[in-house]
């Protein structure tokens, strides 16, 4: 992690400033929850685009806030569709490009096309001009719409077909993918998820991690990845912090920043209660499997100080054993923690803790869901 700390952090961490490393730890983590991504979708009026708005979301369609499917296209403006967790990520849906509204060399001006990060073209049928990340949608509706073929070899026509039309207009290359608003775990959606992550600065990378619906196990594993990345800022700005005592644990910790963490970190995987009912609709997965699924207690549970505590001190065996090893990666610049201070460290390995057995769960809870859509 060494390409995140800043010259001056660490200057701070070699001369075991632990106020100064708090004080520019906790900048940055301020700095990161006013980070702001807006993704801009546009495609005619029954493409699917408003089915993707709301998959995006991980939203039905028929809920509060949920952009309206199926209706005849009237509006003449961007219309925003914040993450219902995650508000500095908007996303847009747009006016059909391309139509008799809106010609393109027009489009972009009225759209004002600078204050969108990226862009999503959706067609339901064969595109007819522009450009940008092409996604072709209502997949699953082409594959049953054609039972006798097989469905590999109607995933080669769409594509193909889609290609083809877009190189008559002069896109290069073009690089099409084939999604199901309402399976996004199937088909494209994962090719697209990867290259979203690789066009986007780091920053935005992170947020949209955290914000996308679990749609494979690796999208999981990213977002694990970013919350490791953000337990090491936690921890440092828990350095210079009052740290509570907890039964068993050697040393204090930070409870405020372990609580929220945790909050926050349930909401991402969908392990909050109202977020594991909505895995069981929308799955049609009896929401009893799915919990049978969940081994730790801060899974599935409103998160609170007492039952926090609880669990910490239950598992304190557990928590202690992490490996000083695995400790100093948060510090690679100096290989030792103890420049952090030991109530920082402490705060790590509660950190990592949770953030090991939640992932473990809802991989699970994942797989479960997986197993009865298949069969």
């Amino acid at each position: 992690y060494s390409s995140l700390l800043s010259k001056k952090l660490k200057t701070a961490l070699q001369n075991k400033d632990q106020a100064q490393v708090a004080e520019m730890a906790q900048g940055y983590l301020d700095k990161m929850k006013n980070v702001s991504l807006n993704i801009a979708i546009t495609g005619e009026s029954g493409s699917g685009k408003s089915t993707l708005v709301n998959a995006l979301r991980n939203i039905e369609n028929d809920t509060e806030g949920a952009s309206p499917t199926g209706a005849v296209e009237t509006t003449m403006v961007a219309t925003e569709y914040p993450y219902p967790e995650h508000p500095n990520i908007r996303i847009w849906d747009l006016p059909g490009i391309g139509t008799v509204k809106f010609r393109a060399n027009r489009y972009s001006r009225k759209m004002q096309f600078k204050k969108y990060d990226f862009f999503m073209i959706v067609s339901s049928e064969r595109f007819t001009e522009n450009d940008f990340y092409f996604v072709r949608s209502k997949i699953d509706n082409s594959i049953s719409s054609q039972p006798r073929r097989d469905p590999d070899d109607i995933l080669k026509s769409i594509r193909d077909n889609c290609t083809e039309e877009l190189e008559k207009l002069g896109v290069e290359s073009p690089k099409v993918f084939l999604v199901s608003g309402l399976k996004l775990h199937l088909y494209d959606f994962e090719d697209l998820r990867k290259t979203l992550m690789e066009d986007l600065p780091e920053h935005q990378r992170d947020v949209l991690q955290v914000a996308l619906p679990n749609t494979s196990l690796d999208a999981i594993e990213q977002k694990k990845k970013t919350f490791e990345k953000k337990i090491i800022w936690l921890s440092l700005t828990s350095a210079a912090a009052a740290a509570v005592p907890v039964p068993g644990v050697s040393e204090g910790v930070d409870l405020g920043i372990i609580i929220g963490f945790t909050a926050h970190y349930s909401v991402s995987l969908g392990l909050t209660p109202k977020l594991l009912h909505k895995l069981s609709d929308l799955s049609e997965v009896p929401l009893d499997n799915l919990k049978a699924e969940i081994k730790s207690p801060l899974a599935g549970v409103e998160i609170t100080k007492d039952l926090v505590v609880k669990v910490l001190t239950r598992s304190a065996g557990l928590i202690t054993s992490i490996v000083a090893e695995e400790t100093a990666s948060f510090v690679p610049v100096i290989g030792t923690v103890v420049a952090m201070g030991i109530s920082g460290v402490t705060t790590y390995k509660v950190l990592k803790y949770i953030l090991n057995t939640l992932a473990d769960d809802v991989q699970r809870v994942f797989k479960k869901k997986l197993q009865f859509n298949l069969m």
